[in-house]
């Protein structure tokens, strides 16, 4: 494989990375909002300020968020709210595969 298309599918997966854990996903769509400090992330999450802070590095690491300084706050904001299509699409694969576990279980019946 050439190495430019490898170093794409390496960024990919960084992206990838960076969503694939609940609470990112949470601080997604609540950055999908408005942005927001890291206090009032802390509060929605319901986790110590170190823990969301490593959540919000993470995504910030990946381009997904970024963050500007007000004063003493840092303030973020989804750099990358493309991301909210492709949670559309997940999301209609979820009803898809129930809709057809539906089918199946009824044809257990």
């Amino acid at each position: 494989m050439e190495k430019e298309r490898f170093k794409l599918l390496e960024e990919r997966a960084k992206i990838f990375k960076a969503l694939a854990h609940p609470t990112r996903l949470l601080i997604v769509e609540e950055l999908s909002q408005r942005k927001q400090c890291v206090c009032e992330i802390t509060d929605k999450v319901g986790a110590d300020i170190s823990t969301v802070s490593k959540h919000l590095s993470i995504l910030r690491n990946s381009g997904i968020i970024d963050d500007e300084k007000h004063g003493t706050m840092m303030i973020y904001n989804l750099r990358m709210p493309c991301v909210l299509n492709f949670f559309e699409c997940i999301e209609k694969v979820i009803i898809d595969r129930a809709e057809s576990q539906m089918k199946i279980a009824q044809c257990c019946k």
